[in-house]
């Protein structure tokens, strides 16, 4: 090989020389047959100087043992490749240090006689670039995630702030409602006031008048007469304070209930004593007479509210004439209390507003009343645990159920 490459010096020094790659031939044995001087001072050596010398002065010595291998292996397949697709490649500099390197082989004969030409590139600039790009590649990253996490981050604060305006909105919309709902309920409460109170207030007026006109002792039924409807509508007007105290007395949760240990016939005497005073011509009420044994432990008061508030407006929207029908029934859990009439009834529209303060069913309206009577029932049996239904048909009657629990005396 050395005679064949003497022989053809001038050629191959062309060939090579033309060639800015760095080139090496070597032959079976990994011996340096032939370089350029590309490949010299890629690797620091001089003329001539790499001739000779085992392949492996070019190769890391960490690799040495790996690439003898890979070069056997080569050179039976004798064809031409690329090296290192798969892993970077370093060649070793004379001075020691190591480089990044391509290498692609060659196998070519002469004669019988087969060599492999490597040619090699320096790539130690391509490879500052690419750890370059790879170092603003990261560092874009990391800017990129930053940012991302500050965008994320102020979305985050945007979210939040929006939902704390929407609720603030909410809350401020709802404030709104509610202050034009108190203020149509304090000018409907001022108009119902003026209405309830004018009346009795001048049926006292009148009667107290006319009284003063009684003055003989043969018009003392007369007297009576006026002074009856005196108390009737001082009665009239105390209830109507009353419930106007109830209420109040619910919506700030002052009351404070009463609970005592009472016989229920006791209660319900004295609620159908009164509602009988009020009974108009040919009324009746049928009421429970075997309860004489039957013990309650609830508040007594409110209880007795509860069923006069019930009895009053069967007798006030029933016509003469009519019956009600109290009923009583109780068990190991509630007691039930069912009053029903044979009155006006509630119309369809209306029932869903029944319970609802100031509410007066559209037929109702030219009864007295305040329409905060069916409000303060519900709310006290709500405290009490207990509950108020009904079922009601214009024109044929109304009937109210009301089922307090069972409650043992501690």
């Amino acid at each position: 090989m050395p005679n064949l490459f003497h022989e053809n010096e001038f050629v191959f020094n062309v060939l090579f020389e033309a060639v800015s790659e760095g080139v090496v031939v070597v032959d079976e044995n990994q011996t340096i047959v032939a370089t350029n001087s590309a490949a010299e001072q890629m690797f620091g050596y001089f003329n001539d100087e790499l001739i000779g010398k085992h392949l492996n002065v070019l190769i890391p010595s960490k690799h040495h043992k790996a690439h003898g291998g890979h070069y056997n292996k080569f050179y039976k397949q004798s064809s031409a490749r690329q090296m290192g697709q798969n892993t970077d490649l370093f060649g070793a500099h004379k001075s020691g240090t190591n480089f990044p390197v391509e290498v692609g082989l060659n196998p070519f004969k002469i004669g019988e006689k087969t060599y492999v030409m490597s040619i090699v590139i320096d790539i130690t600039v391509r490879k500052q670039s690419e750890n370059k790009i790879k170092e603003l590649n990261a560092l874009l990253e990391e800017k990129i995630s930053k940012r991302t996490n500050e965008l994320n981050k102020t979305v985050s604060d945007l979210k939040k702030e929006i939902e704390k305006r929407v609720k603030a909105e909410s809350k401020l919309r709802k404030a709104l409602k509610k202050e034009k709902e108190l203020n149509e309920l304090k000018t409907k409460f001022l108009s119902l006031v003026s209405h309830e109170f004018k009346t009795p207030l001048s049926g006292i007026q009148n009667a107290a008048i006319l009284i003063g006109k009684y003055k003989n002792t043969e018009t003392q039924e007369k007297r009576e007469k006026h002074l009856f409807t005196i108390k009737n509508k001082v009665q009239y007007l105390n209830g109507i304070l009353n419930d106007f105290l109830s209420v109040e007395r619910l919506e700030s949760g002052k009351i404070k209930y009463k609970l005592s240990n009472f016989k229920l016939s006791k209660i319900v005497n004295e609620v159908i004593y009164n509602a009988n005073m009020m009974l108009k011509s040919g009324q009746h009420i049928n009421y429970p007479s075997n309860i004489d044994d039957i013990n309650i432990y609830q508040d007594e008061k409110i209880l007795e509210l509860i069923l006069s508030n019930l009895l009053h407006n069967a007798i006030k929207y029933s016509s003469e004439n009519t019956t009600i029908d109290f009923k009583i029934i109780h068990n190991t859990k509630e007691f039930i209390f069912e009053i029903k009439d044979q009155g006006i009834g509630i119309p369809l529209e209306d029932q869903k507003h029944i319970f609802e303060r100031y509410f007066r069913a559209e037929n109702a309206l030219t009864n007295q009343g305040t329409g905060i009577g069916l409000n303060i029932v519900k709310g006290h049996l709500e405290n009490l645990g207990g509950n108020i239904e009904f079922n009601s048909i214009k024109n044929e009657g109304t009937t109210f159920i009301v089922k307090l629990p069972l409650i043992t005396e501690k």
